[in-house]
Parts: C-alpha cells; structure tokens; sequence
C-alpha cells in the first residue's frame, strides 16, 4: 500500500508501524525518511480518525505553533486534524527550533513521553523507533473451563502453565473463580508471598511494565495470582483486564482458569484469550450439563475447543463427546496415575515426562506459541 493511500485514510497503523500526525510537508517528509531509515512503516494520519492511534507503535504529533499541536487536545484549533485524543503510551511530541513553554503544556495534555526537536534529536527517534521494531508481541492468553464441576479445569490450566515455565518461558497463571478449590491448593501455593486479587481488585486500566511479574507470588518457577480465602471474593472486571494485559505484555504465556458461569469477569477474559479449552469428563451427563457452557461461550470466544478427560466408564468416545458438542477436539486426557492423590496432598501436580498430562500439556502450548 502505498504511503498516499494511507494519507487518503485507506489504511491503519499497526503494532510494529509509526503513525506521523502533522500539517508540515515538509517535516513528514522528514520523519518518514527516518522512519523508512530504521525499517518501519511510517503512515500519515492525515484528516482520518482511522488512520491507527490506539494501534501504532509509535505516534510522532508534530507541533503547529503556539498553543496548538497536530493531535485533538483543547489546545487546537478548529482546522487541525481530528486525530483520536485518548491517552496512549508511545506518543512524542516533535518540533523544529528551540520549544516554547506552551509546548510542555501541550506534551502534558498529550501524555507524551517526550518532546524531540529537530534536528538535534534525529538520532533519538531513530533509536526509539528501533524500539519499536523489537517490541515483541503480546505472549498468548489461554483460557480453561470445566463443563462441568469437578471436571479438572484447574489440573490443565496449571499443568498448562507448568510445563510453559520447564520450558524457560514467562508464564503468569490467572485463577479467576473465586469459589472454586483454588488453584494455590493445585500448586500447594497457599503461603507463597505476594500480590493476589484482593490487592489488585481496584487496579487501573493499565498497569506498568513488569509489574504482575515483580509483585505477584511466584512458584515452580511461574507467576500465579490467586485468591485470598478471607478477603473479599471479588474483582473489577477492568482490573482483571488490566493484569491480563500487563503479564501478557511482558511474559510469553497466560493461562487463566475460568468458572463455568460467564460474568463480566469472564467477559474481559474471554475478550483477551486466544483460545478457551473446556474440559468434559468421558460421561454422557457430563456433555450434556457442558452444552450449556459452550453455549455461553461461543458467542464471546475466539476459538472453543473440547479436551476430553478419561477414562469413560461405558466407553463413550471422546469423538462423540466432541460431536454431541459442536466442538473441534483439541485432546484427549487420559488417566494420570497418582494425580489425585499428589492433588489432595498440596503436591505441585507430578507430570511424568511421557505421561498424558505433560505430552496433551506440551502440545496445547506448542499450538499456542506457533
């Protein structure tokens, strides 16, 4: 796509592009060749609302003259660009000559991290636009829910995130139901210190870098934020939104182990996952109370699919559980010697190497991290 295509408002910023919102031919032109110098995609805003502000990965808003700059704060007047004003991370204020004071005030409204005058700070942006084109993309959320109770959501989701973490990887563990059996009792947890969700409830919409990371309580070498059993079961929506952002930001893998019922909670984890795994015991009346489950689900979801847990006491297939269903079966879980009894002992679940839980576990998060 050519550049005055985008300047026509026929295309969008993206995560790794840099969006240039500015009335100066002549300084675009400028930025773009700096732009284009480092590798990234410069795309122009122009007079479009659609051009990418929330997605770019970089917004570089020209200043226009005194009390006013190219992007919609109060300073502005009437003629210049209705480029979005939502506060955004990654936003740089640029302007030619020595900045006025009413160029600060205009950073401020803008929340710009920083005011770079040309020329002196092109070897600046070029840096910070190298930035950008190393910034990884967010790791992957998936979700995991029982279609029914007992089923053994909470035994995948951690064995999910554990075998993650074996692997070297980033991996924050999310247990939002608060009136399951807790996945800290899964990960014998309880006492492991650290923030858990009583003391993020009322967290803002955005968290800062590496904070899930460097707060929440750690254990077989993963992040896990869980439940407090006498605070308060609850939490806003925005916050769990919030950390979910924040540890998929900075890590390479979130596994969150869902309720069954879908609440707003539900909604803002199921709005983030890649993918919702629900797991249904090899039972005929286990399949029929999951049918109302995956009917709450699929409406909100990305992606739903069906691990099966044996074994099946009259043989069912895991085929026709699948079937009966509507779902894409993902796997098939198969009795796991000694689990049960390392579970009701607080034991981190034992996974042998070959054993069903670790090979489903590995190949669910190899799908994941493809």
């Amino acid at each position: 796509m050519e550049l005055e295509d985008v300047a026509r408002g026929e295309g969008r910023a993206g995560p790794r592009d840099v969006l240039m919102v500015g009335r100066s031919a002549e300084l675009l032109e400028t930025l773009e060749r700096l732009v284009r110098r480092e590798g990234a995609r410069a795309v122009r805003a122009g007079d479009h609302e659609s051009a990418g502000w929330e997605e770019a990965g970089l917004v570089l808003v020209e200043w226009v003259g005194p009390g006013r700059s190219s992007a919609g704060s109060s300073l502005d007047p009437p003629a210049a660009p209705t480029v979005p004003p939502a506060r955004r991370p990654g936003v740089v204020l640029v302007c030619t000559g020595e900045p006025e004071p009413a160029v600060w005030r205009a950073a401020v409204e803008l929340g710009a991290e920083h005011v770079a005058v040309l020329p002196d700070a092109q070897e600046w942006l070029g840096g910070r636009i190298r930035k950008v084109l190393s910034a990884r993309p967010p790791g992957p959320v998936l979700a995991v829910v029982g279609g029914r109770g007992g089923a053994g959501a909470s035994t995948l989701a951690a064995s999910l995130a554990l075998t993650a973490a074996d692997r070297g990887l980033a991996v924050t563990l999310l247990d939002v139901d608060p009136l399951g059996g807790g996945l800290d009792l899964v990960l014998g947890a309880e006492g492991a210190p650290g923030l858990r969700w009583p003391d993020l409830r009322h967290a803002p919409g955005r968290l800062p870098a590496g904070v899930i990371g460097a707060t929440a309580p750690r254990v077989a070498g993963l992040s896990f934020v869980g439940w407090e059993r006498t605070a308060p079961a609850e939490v806003a929506p925005q916050a769990v939104a919030a950390v979910i952002a924040s540890a998929a930001e900075d890590g390479d893998l979130v596994v969150v182990d869902l309720p069954r019922h879908v609440d707003d909670v539900g909604r803002a984890v199921l709005a983030a996952a890649r993918t919702v795994y629900v797991v249904v015991p090899a039972e005929v009346r286990a399949a029929a109370a999951a049918a109302r489950v995956v009917a709450a689900l699929e409406p909100l979801a990305a992606d739903v699919s069906l691990v099966v847990r044996g074994p099946a006491p009259t043989g069912l297939p895991a085929e026709a559980v699948a079937d009966s269903l509507g779902l894409p079966l993902a796997g098939e879980l198969k009795a796991e010697p000694g689990l049960p009894a390392a579970l009701d002992r607080g034991d981190v679940p034992p996974m042998r190497p070959r054993g069903p839980l670790a090979l489903l576990s590995a190949r669910l998060v190899a799908a994941a991290l493809s």
